[in-house]
């Protein structure tokens, strides 16, 4: 194919070994024998529509991205042990603390509830559990900006507990309805002994 003169004559940056981080993070592909499980599961929880779906493959996203997140139907899978290595958890964030508490509410009222809601610090955190057993974080910031929640980690608080404070969701949730400052509901509580992370997720 010829080369138009734009293309041949427009000036590029030369192609360096360069340091160059992701501009984002795109999608996560899962295999599983729970194919319509795992589909429901993540329509429900973040509220993501199917691209795609054939009964092999299944493409959904949440915003304009192509893809979010793709499933991949394997019969015959076998669950992870709970001592073997691998994926933890994944972390999606909303913009208010009343954004995290009404997809609260909504899942809980699906049956969806938390097996680990924690405040870190930098943020206030409710982990779930996918059918397949990954654990699911949705989050919201502690702090305003980004550079005040990565200050944090250099605090003598994080030092003695890097893990975060087990809360109530519905005490936070009755605490946020009455009324009581938001950035009061961020703050992490003092004291507290760090949840072990020897569980799954």
């Amino acid at each position: 194919m010829d080369a138009t003169p734009d293309m041949t004559r427009r000036p590029r940056d030369p192609v360096q070994p360069e340091a160059i981080a992701p501009a984002l993070f795109a999608h996560f592909v899962v295999r599983t024998s729970n194919f319509a499980a795992m589909r429901d599961w993540y329509q429900t929880v973040l509220t993501a529509r199917i691209v795609h779906d054939d009964g092999r493959l299944c493409f959904m996203t949440y915003d304009d991205e192509h893809h979010r997140l793709a499933l991949v139907n394997v019969p015959g899978l076998r669950k992870p042990a709970a001592d073997s290595w691998g994926l933890n958890h994944l972390a999606y964030s909303y913009n208010s603390l009343r954004d995290l508490l009404s997809t609260y509410v909504r899942l809980r009222d699906r049956g969806i509830v938390p097996f680990r809601p924690i405040n870190h610090g930098p943020t206030v955190s409710m982990y779930y559990h996918d059918p397949d057993g990954t654990g699911i974080e949705l989050q919201v910031d502690s702090f305003p900006t980004k550079l005040e929640a990565q200050q944090w980690f250099g605090r003598e608080a994080f030092k003695e507990n890097p893990i975060g404070v087990l809360f109530d969701p519905e005490e936070l949730l009755k605490a946020f309805e009455a009324g009581v400052p938001e950035a009061e509901l961020l703050t992490r509580p003092q004291g507290g002994a760090a949840p072990s992370l020897a569980a799954r997720g």
